[in-house]
């Protein structure tokens, strides 16, 4: 459905660029978007490069492990039904790990198995257990300390401060996370 709305805007802006003289307008911004965007696509590759790089790094060297180990207060409060050193627990703190530093797509392959190793202890194959769905919850919300994508995205653009958002970025997802996990504990009374 994405697709036809993008070919119907594109194709109202090819037309109506024709009907009124602008045609070369057209082009031209068509081909000073389609540079922008590569210029754009090659500078967010370098970032995701490096702190996917960081992150590989941090397992490498143990950080993950190191602070797997001091999340587990937090990841047995979260997760009361998963046992103490479970797969699923390195690979939570990993998904959270990275979502803190930004990294959505670095966040994506532990969430992954993650889901993968929570569906190992899931009694009931056909619906998603309660650990699953604070995980989704969480990782939804996801606490952001560091926007990376943004900041890329404004240190691109020629913003003066492109640092300035981290702020209201920390206090939003903060408050996001917070509702989340107030949610998950009330439908898990509920759900009792």
């Amino acid at each position: 459905m994405l697709n036809y709305l993008w070919a119907f805007m594109i194709l109202i802006g090819v037309i109506f660029g024709a009907f009124t003289g602008k045609m070369g307008d057209v082009t031209e911004s068509a081909i000073e978007s389609s540079k922008e965007a590569v210029k754009l696509c090659v500078t967010l590759a370098g970032v995701i490069s490096m702190w996917t790089g960081v992150m590989k790094i941090a397992e490498k060297g143990g950080i993950i492990k190191a602070l797997t180990k001091k999340m587990r207060p937090i990841l047995r409060f979260l997760f009361p039904k998963v046992p103490d050193n479970h797969p699923a627990q390195k690979y939570i703190a990993t998904n959270i790990i990275a979502n803190m530093l930004g990294l959505g797509w670095g966040a994506t392959p532990p969430g992954l198995k993650a889901m993968e190793k929570l569906q190992e202890l899931n009694k009931d194959k056909t619906t998603a257990s309660t650990a699953m769905c604070t995980f989704l919850i969480i990782n939804i919300s996801s606490v952001q300390l560091i926007s990376v994508n943004i900041l890329a995205y404004r240190a691109e653009y020629g913003s003066k401060n492109p640092a300035e958002i981290i702020g209201p970025s920390i206090l939003a997802t903060l408050i996001s996370t917070l509702v989340g996990v107030v949610f998950v504990k009330i439908m898990m009374k509920v759900s009792k």
